[in-house]
């Protein structure tokens, strides 16, 4: 039997501990290596927020050319509160993202009419209020259909993009908001559709179903619904939902 010195004992032991140390700290330099790699790709396909482009689908069916108050003399229609709200919202929100529009309800009396104003464009604010000045409401609501184009405008199926709807009614031209909800966030996890409902919950004509359409359609593309009442309540939700939300004192809560 060989008895070694002690000395030697320590030292194969101070070896054995180096070799340990040195494993752990090549480890630690691969996986920063691998991680600071990563990093740059993460970022690259995440798109910086309130950035991506925009459309607005915008509610010019005939109950927008209804006075706010229906019991109150002053004069005072729908429409043109949004519009209000719309002329003191877009200059901010151009400045971060492309914006286009899409109406729906405008002309031809008890139609179910669909147009593209405008595709995302730079600088968008004037163009979109001189067609949203010059809207007549006359017509039906076919909210899916304006929504639908709206998301083939944005290339959803292959870009990021945020669509955010005005609506003061449900959908009367067979549309179903609440399947095409379903159907967008499956197809475009990148698609956020948020919704403003204007004075929905309010009227209660209109029968609860149009709230919850109009809720489930948000909700199921990782979108938000807020329901409003007036033009300040407008602006918060626009700036909300076109410029960034969490820059936004509006806390998505509904009124009651």
């Amino acid at each position: 039997m060989i008895v070694r010195p002690a000395s030697t004992l320590r030292n194969a032991a101070r070896c054995g501990v180096k070799r340990v140390f040195d494993v752990l700290a090549c480890t630690v330099l691969v996986l920063c290596g691998a991680l600071s790699g990563a990093a740059p790709a993460l970022a690259a396909e995440r798109p910086s927020p309130c950035t991506e482009d925009a459309m607005i689908v915008f509610d010019a069916s005939g109950s927008m050319a209804g006075n706010l108050d229906p019991f109150s003399t002053v004069v005072q229609l729908r429409i043109d509160e949004v519009r209000k709200a719309l002329r003191r919202v877009l200059p901010r929100a151009q400045q971060n993202r492309k914006i286009g529009l899409v109406t729906y309800g405008a002309g031809a009396y008890n139609q179910c009419n669909v147009s593209l104003d405008l595709r995302p464009t730079p600088n968008a604010a004037e163009p979109i209020m001189r067609v949203v000045d010059g809207l007549r409401p006359a017509g039906k609501t076919p909210l899916t259909q304006a929504i639908e184009q709206a998301a083939e405008v944005l290339d959803y199926r292959n870009k990021p993009g945020v669509i955010v709807v005005l609506t003061d009614g449900q959908e009367t031209c067979d549309g179903h908001p609440c399947e095409l909800g379903k159907r967008l966030g499956s197809e475009a996890p990148n698609l956020t559709v948020n919704v403003i409902g204007f004075r929905l919950q309010s009227d209660s004509w209109l029968g609860a179903q149009s709230y919850l359409d109009a809720k489930c359609l948000a909700e199921e593309t990782g979108g938000t619904y807020l329901n409003v009442h007036g033009e300040d309540d407008l602006v918060k939700a626009f700036e909300q939902t076109l410029g960034c939300p969490m820059m936004s004192a509006w806390d998505g809560r509904v009124p009651q």
